[in-house]
């Protein structure tokens, strides 16, 4: 750790004139440097090094490139050019950037129509500080008319989230591999500053070797972790319902506001719901929110409108509330390290704030697609280079007919190859360069084992308060810091700061809500883009002769409640293992939700349904508002769970007093391939092999209503439509999609 003074007559003067645009930046004429900052500044400042500064959050990292920035520019250097990660953050560091009289201004998915506009500014020398998320990067109207323009002048890089640049950080994102190429590329003696809050030693190494590439000298200013203001708890509950009972009761009392953080967007928009219900003020926050709304709801829990945002990760890094009075985790991320980040929000400007974690039974299986969401299969990234082989460009939509992966993992893989320099992207798409590829499996197995360590030492963390050591030394701990020690605050150190009980009422309620089944089932409405170039000979918009009517599920198996006993009924999808579950995704700042695969490990299971499914899926379908009322119940045909399908539909059947027509049929062996691919593929794997026999033909020709169609799982939803175009073309004047659960 680098805390030297400066001792000079002309550091002096620079540590007075940096006190001064401190003191500018804060707003308090009494502000003084805190340990670290002003020997950052002086290396970037004075000595034009290389800095990585690693210290906890709210320790004032932004000061030391603000001040940075305006001390250089007053030296006549170019502006500051800031790689940051999410648009939440780049909106806070603007505004403090102006109340320090610093022009600093972004661009980015949220201002394209002032893009121009900041080009010219940029040539005039009108902006100080350009934040750009690392995405950015790769852009090629950016990377063409604006990058070397910045590279050639700018007074100052800034690396923020620098752990992102590491593989083993617990937010790896593969465009931040290409700041190492840029720094390469800048003038000798250009200054460049990374920061983080969450680093251990081993990502500290790593960024600093990758900062001094070209054996250029690096300063590393680390300070101690430990935040006095975190009281932290665990508190171990038996169920779902259980934890949000708990929730509902018990938010009132934790300190201020705060955020409550999910692991899934259904998880928070229930619980969201749930919180209303119980007449809490709280908002959702995830990153289907677009983002007029993600700043609305920000600025409702900054300025204390809301109890609480209920979020997933997308709320993460950056978001800046120094008042903060809790966090609260319904499950808990997959390592010390990423938890630590999240309640690192809170406490940063009170004495005490609560940090409580509900750990749950799904995490694990979650952690599981968290383990190795950056690493590329090697057949998926086979298909993709060898048809690249022709030097085209390719479409995302073009290379899904080559790759049976869905679109936001096949996003990713671009990416790794193209920080791996094996494709780039261009206008229309991906290309090759033309570079060799190798696969390394080596060092993916390498970060695969530091995740499955991560993992453990989660578990180990989440641990009863009898058998857990002190929290926040756990988690100094896991961060390499050296100075973790007992706090004597937090429920192993203290005891339990919380309440164990839940409310018969709250739990009585939080019942009702989880027991309430029924989600949509939204049709397909277009075939997916390049069937064609796999077999299936359609394109365009589904014909309203063959398109399904909108349909019902009892759950989404990503939901609380009900989704939590289907994923226990459903178990193994009998073909590999991964259920679809709507979760957030590091590393997309873009678009930073998507459906990820996530291995969930349980048998197959194929029993009668009993008198709970049962009345759970009577209440959906006597909550559904069709237009016309069903006349027959067709079930799918089955190869895995026969009897669960067959069971229901019949049951159904019976309840409703519809005539029950019987199965459809399987032709050609069957469908083909597994859950979780894209949607080009998941057609092909089902197109001609549902079909409708000839004496469930007869049954249909007979009929003057709507059919309800019965299956146990709808991932793709294709394997319905098919199904659903055939009963159409049977015959059926409507078909109603019935599913006991959907993926996500």
């Amino acid at each position: 750790m680098t805390t030297a003074a400066p001792t000079s007559e002309a550091a002096s003067s620079v540590h007075a004139e940096a006190l001064a645009v401190l003191r500018e930046l804060t707003g308090r004429p009494d502000a003084v440097f805190r340990e670290g900052q002003d020997a950052a500044v002086s290396a970037l400042v004075e000595r034009s090094q290389r800095a990585l500064v690693v210290q906890r959050t709210g320790w004032g990292k932004s000061a030391v490139y603000f001040v940075s920035t305006a001390l250089l520019r007053r030296r006549g250097k170019g502006p500051t050019l800031l790689v940051s990660p999410l648009l939440a953050l780049m909106r806070d560091q603007v505004a403090a950037a102006a109340r320090a009289g610093i022009r600093a201004v972004e661009i980015s998915s949220a201002n394209m129509t002032e893009w121009d506009d900041i080009a010219a500014r940029l040539v005039a020398d009108d902006v100080d500080v350009l934040l750009v998320s690392p995405e950015r990067l790769t852009n090629p109207r950016f990377r063409e008319e604006q990058l070397p323009g910045l590279v050639a002048r700018c007074g100052l890089v800034v690396v923020d989230e620098a752990h992102c640049v590491s593989d083993w950080g617990h937010d790896f994102r593969p465009d931040y591999r290409r700041i190492r190429d840029l720094l390469g590329t800048l003038p000798a003696g250009t200054p460049v500053l990374a920061t983080t809050a969450t680093a251990n030693e081993r990502v500290v190494e790593d960024v600093a070797e990758q900062l001094g590439a070209g054996g250029v000298e690096v300063t590393t200013v680390r300070g101690p972790l430990s935040r006095d203001s975190l009281r932290l708890g665990v508190l171990r509950l038996p169920s779902d319902r259980a934890r949000l009972a708990w929730l509902a009761a018990r938010i009132g009392d934790l300190p201020g506001s705060g955020i409550v953080y999910a692991l899934t967007v259904a998880a928070a928009e229930e619980t969201a719901a749930l919180l209303r219900d119980a007449g809490h003020v709280v908002r959702s926050y995830t990153g289907r929110l677009d983002d007029a709304d993600r700043k609305d709801a920000e600025e409702a829990l900054r300025n204390n409108e809301v109890k609480a945002l209920v979020a997933t990760s997308a709320l993460g890094m950056g978001f800046d509330k120094p008042d903060l009075g809790f966090v609260v985790h319904l499950g808990a991320p997959s390592s010390p390290v990423s938890y630590y980040q999240q309640v690192g929000r809170a406490g940063r400007a009170v004495e005490h704030a609560d940090v409580l974690l509900l750990p749950g039974p799904e995490d694990i299986a979650i952690w599981q697609w968290f383990a190795t969401s950056s690493m590329p299969r090697e057949d998926h990234a086979a298909a993709v280079l060898t048809a690249m082989a022709d030097g085209k460009a390719w479409s995302v939509a073009r290379l899904e007919t080559v790759a049976d992966v869905r679109r936001s993992r096949l996003e990713l893989l671009l990416k790794v190859l193209a920080v791996d320099g094996a494709v780039e992207r261009v206008q229309g798409g991906w290309r090759s360069t033309g570079q060799p590829w190798v696969y390394d499996a080596d060092r993916y197995a390498r970060v695969t084992r530091t995740r499955e360590a991560e993992q453990r030492a989660m578990l180990a963390y989440a641990k009863p308060v009898d058998e857990a050591e002190c929290r926040m030394a756990f988690l100094q701990s896991a961060l390499d810091d050296p100075t973790a020690a007992p706090c004597g605050r937090c429920d192993v150190c203290a005891g339990p700061w919380y309440s164990t009980d839940v409310p018969e009422a709250a739990a009585d309620a939080a019942s009702a809500a989880l027991d309430r089944p029924g989600v949509e089932l939204p049709p397909r409405a277009q075939w997916p883009t390049g069937a064609d170039r796999l077999g299936v000979d359609v394109k365009g918009k589904i014909a309203a002769g063959d398109q399904l009517e909108p349909g019902r599920a009892v759950a989404r198996l990503t939901d609380l409640g009900w989704g939590q006993r289907l994923r226990t009924l459903l178990g193994d999808d009998g073909v590999g293992g991964v259920v679809a579950l709507d979760l957030e995704a590091p590393g997309i700042e873009e678009d930073p939700d998507a459906a990820f695969d996530v291995p969930v490990q349980r048998s197959i299971s194929d029993v009668p349904p009993d008198e709970e499914l049962m009345r759970a899926c009577a209440r959906v379908l006597s909550a559904w508002d069709w237009s016309q009322r069903p006349v027959a119940v067709v079930a799918m045909p089955s190869r895995r769970r026969p009897r669960l399908i067959t069971g229901v539909a019949q049951g159904l059947a019976r309840m409703g007093r519809l005539d029950y027509l019987g199965e459809l049929s399987l032709a050609h062996g069957g469908p083909t391939g597994q859950p979780g691919g894209n949607s080009a593929f998941r057609l092909a794997a089902v197109w001609d092999r549902i079909v409708v026999g000839p004496e469930l033909q007869e049954r249909l020709a007979a009929l003057s209503g709507p059919v309800l169609l019965v299956d146990d799982l709808a991932d793709s939803r294709w394997t319905m439509t098919v199904a659903g175009r055939e009963l159409r073309r049977a015959g059926a004047s409507a078909v109603l999609p019935f599913a006991l659960a959907l993926t996500a």
